[in-house]
């Protein structure tokens, strides 16, 4: 880890892209949200646990296990979300972080902001989308 200090700290598209600072905001910001995701799974667990009693009532016991499976699968889709921060956070590692995966340019401070696991320019991805609305149209 470094010691670069991002109290207080927003980055800019007026600094060098991927400075230090700039590595350092995203990687606490990626792991913020890991944690955030984590702690709200613990929860869930014990609330799963603890509601895991009969409901005499066929509508009670209906309601309980959809909303349980509502949960289960917005846990699935955090469990998918935290494989794709920890990627995030390997790309810091590595150097690569906040360059496109297809052109190599830089993703925008913006844009990895909004959304700090994105892998692709806001161009890059709108073309993927559209590739995909054209097969899916076929």
């Amino acid at each position: 880890m470094s010691s670069v200090d991002v109290t207080d700290y927003r980055p800019s598209e007026d600094e060098t892209f991927m400075n230090p600072r700039q590595r350092e905001y995203f990687r606490n910001k990626l792991l913020g949200w890991k944690d955030e995701i984590l702690r709200e799974s613990r929860v869930t667990l014990e609330n799963l646990q603890e509601e895991s009693q009969n409901h005499p009532d066929m509508a009670d016991r209906a309601s309980s296990e959809s909303d349980r499976s509502l949960e289960l699968r917005t846990r699935d889709r955090q469990r998918k979300l935290i494989s794709k921060i920890d990627a995030a956070l390997k790309r810091i590692d590595d150097g690569t972080y906040g360059y496109c995966e297809e052109t190599g340019d830089p993703i925008g401070i913006a844009r990895l902001d909004a959304r700090p696991t994105a892998t692709l320019s806001l161009e890059a991805q709108e073309l993927h989308e559209r590739r995909e609305k054209v097969y899916r149209d076929e």
